[in-house]
Order: C-alpha cells, then sequence, then structure tokens
C-alpha cells in the first residue's frame, strides 16, 4: 500500500475520549469499594502501538472545559506520546456536557466480563468536522492513514456526519482510510438504515476496511459465518469468503482484517486473524493466548496491522505483528499495550516468553 511520503503524522484518530472504572483485584463490580480509573477510547487504544513505537500520532476529540476528567485524559494522552486537537466544550450545568464512563468487570474463570456504558451527555456526541481545521491537518501537514471506527459513527446523526466529513476530507489529500467496523447493538437500535447507509459511505472511501466475526454481516450486511460459539478455526474458510464478498462490494479497498476469538474461558482464549491484501489472503491460525483482561485486544490486533502498514511491511508480517499486539494487551489491565520495542511483540507472536536479562 502506498502511503504520503511527506506526511507529518503517522495516524490521524478521530474518537470521543473517557474513562474506565475497573474493581482491583479481577472482582465483580457489585461487590467492589477499590476501582482503578483509566483513560480510554477504543480508537485511541489503536493508537497506541504506533505512538510508543515512535510514530507520530494525533487524537481529534471534543473536552469539557474546565473538567478535571478532561485534565486526566489530555495528561494520559501527552505520557501515551499522542499529540491532540480539539474544542474545549463548556459543561453548562450538572446535567450538560460530560466525558463517557466505562465501568468494566473483567471477569475471572468463569465468571464473563461484563461493561457498561454510561453515555448520557457524553462530549463526544458534538463532534463536528467544523471544529477542526481539517484542511490544515490533511493537507499542509498531511497524515498517512486516519483511522475511525464505527463505535465513534454510531454514536449520533451528528457523528456519523463527522466521520463521513474526515473521510471525504482525508481521502481528498490523499490519505489512506481505515476504518474498522466495530457493532455495537445498542447504538443501532431504531436507527439501522441510516447507519447502513452511512456505513456504507465509509466503506467506499476507505482504503482498509475491519470487522470481527460478525461486524461485516451487521454493519454493511454481507453474507458470512455466524459469530460465537467453538470451533473457530473450522470457519476461517467461510471467513475468507465473506471476505471475498466484501471485495466485490468494495473493489476500492485495499486491505481487509478480521479477528477471531473463541473463549475457553476468561483467561484463555484462542485469538487468531486473517488479513487480505493484494489478491491474497495471510491467516494468523488460533492460538492460546492468557488473558488478564481482553479489553483492547482487538483494537491493539488493527494498531498492529496499521503500525506494520506505515513501516510499509509486506501483509504477512503486518498481520503477524498485529496478532502478537493483540495478544500483548490481554496482559495489561489499560486498554491499551504499551510495548517496550518491537522486540517484545514479535517474542509474542514467536511464542518465546522466556526471560530476558
Amino acid at each position: 500500500m502506498e502511503l504520503r511520503k511527506d506526511a507529518k503524522w503517522s495516524l490521524v484518530i478521530p474518537t470521543s475520549m473517557g474513562v474506565r472504572l475497573t474493581p482491583d483485584n479481577q472482582q465483580p463490580v457489585q461487590s467492589s469499594t477499590h476501582f482503578t480509573m483509566t483513560a480510554t477510547s477504543a480508537e485511541s487504544n489503536v493508537g497506541a502501538i504506533s505512538s510508543y513505537l515512535g510514530q507520530p500520532v494525533k487524537i481529534l476529540t471534543n473536552f469539557v472545559e474546565g473538567s478535571p476528567i478532561s485534565q486526566f485524559i489530555k495528561s494520559n494522552l501527552r505520557a501515551r506520546f499522542m499529540d491532540y486537537e480539539g474544542p474545549d466544550l463548556p459543561q453548562n450545568d450538572a446535567w450538560g456536557n460530560r466525558h463517557q464512563f466505562n465501568i468494566a468487570d473483567s471477569g475471572y474463570g468463569n465468571r464473563g466480563a461484563r461493561v457498561w456504558n454510561d453515555r448520557s451527555g457524553e462530549v463526544g456526541l458534538q463532534l463536528n468536522a467544523k471544529d477542526f481545521d481539517l484542511d490544515r491537518i490533511f493537507g499542509e501537514e498531511g497524515a498517512k492513514i486516519v483511522h475511525m471506527s464505527g463505535l465513534i459513527a454510531a454514536l449520533s446523526p451528528q457523528t456519523l456526519q463527522f466521520c463521513l466529513d474526515i473521510a471525504h476530507k482525508a481521502k481528498e489529500y490523499g490519505t489512506a482510510v481505515s476504518f474498522d467496523l466495530n457493532h455495537r447493538a445498542s447504538f443501532w437500535k431504531g436507527r439501522e438504515q441510516e447507519l447502513r447507509d452511512g456505513f456504507t459511505e465509509i466503506a467506499n472511501s476507505c482504503s482498509i476496511l475491519i470487522g470481527n466475526e460478525e461486524d461485516y454481516q451487521l454493519c454493511l450486511g454481507l453474507e458470512g459465518p455466524e459469530a460465537g460459539g467453538k470451533g473457530i478455526a473450522e470457519k476461517i474458510d467461510a471467513f475468507k469468503a465473506m471476505i471475498q464478498n466484501a471485495h466485490e462490494a468494495f473493489p476500492n479497498v485495499e486491505v481487509f482484517a478480521n479477528t477471531l476469538r473463541e473463549v475457553v474461558n476468561v483467561n484463555h482464549h484462542l485469538w487468531g486473524a486473517i488479513l487480505w491484501a493484494g489478491g491474497e489472503f495471510f491467516v494468523a491460525e488460533p492460538r492460546d493466548i492468557g488473558v488478564l483482561d481482553r479489553i483492547g485486544g482487538g483494537d491493539s490486533t488493527v494498531g498492529g496491522i496499521l503500525y506494520g502498514l506505515i513501516k510499509g511491511w509486506e501483509p504477512e508480517k503486518c498481520l503477524q505483528f498485529g496478532w502478537a499486539s493483540g495478544a500483548l494487551t490481554t496482559t495489561f489491565l489499560t486498554d491499551y499495550a504499551v510495548p517496550a520495542d518491537e522486540e517484545q511483540i514479535w517474542a509474542i507472536w514467536e511464542g518465546n516468553a522466556r526471560v530476558k536479562r
């Protein structure tokens, strides 16, 4: 894939930042009195692989003026070596703007993970392309890839238009558009046709299109295997057929990716991925991984693939690095990985868990 060589930014990421509250010691929410708070969003999770490995990443988001949560998020983004840009909107009153809260039980063993999303009044609902100088960001400064997800596109009619405006402007200036479909049923309820049309329009602008076991079916109406259950490895041919259908529907997309997960128990998953590029399939067969916290594993798989594309690697190498980036993230309590270096990620792909002295 040819990316802009003169770009200031390797990744530009529109998102709505929030915080996650997680009970300590992998306890359930209802029995806990101590929680850890971390800054989070699915899209910024993707960018962490590149930012920690030295690539320039810019976050586009809204903040709440004078909010200590906004200050916490800004500090976290700086600590992740990410630049950020976006308006500080007034809170107005106690029922006004705020950042989203996710309350997450990581689960343990046979007790499954549970996540409660509290997004009422979320400042990201007001994301608007007019609040960002897109001609400067994509034209004067330049970006190799802009990455968005269906979580932002489906928040509201305004954020759907925001993502469409971003995709169109990025494409105008030669920036590759990456879109992780990220279907959430609660976001789509009562808006199925509106979102199907919008997601299809974004996909038509994409160079990179990503989903999990069911996103292509639910977001774009493409035929594919049923999600869930056992035997994910036996469904790989069906997923390949689904991606082939996606290629016929969206012929301008150069890279398709699909993550694969089978849950043995909360702390033991089978983890795999498929990538299509240049008319050829590349497969990371599902392998056993240990899981401390599952949230963010799919995001970091995307992040690892995008990092490989930014570095100009061959597709198979991008897939392998993405698989290992996702596996790395499931060993962190944050929703994003903090890789020490490329070597740490490659060691996971190679199955080398020996101590490094």
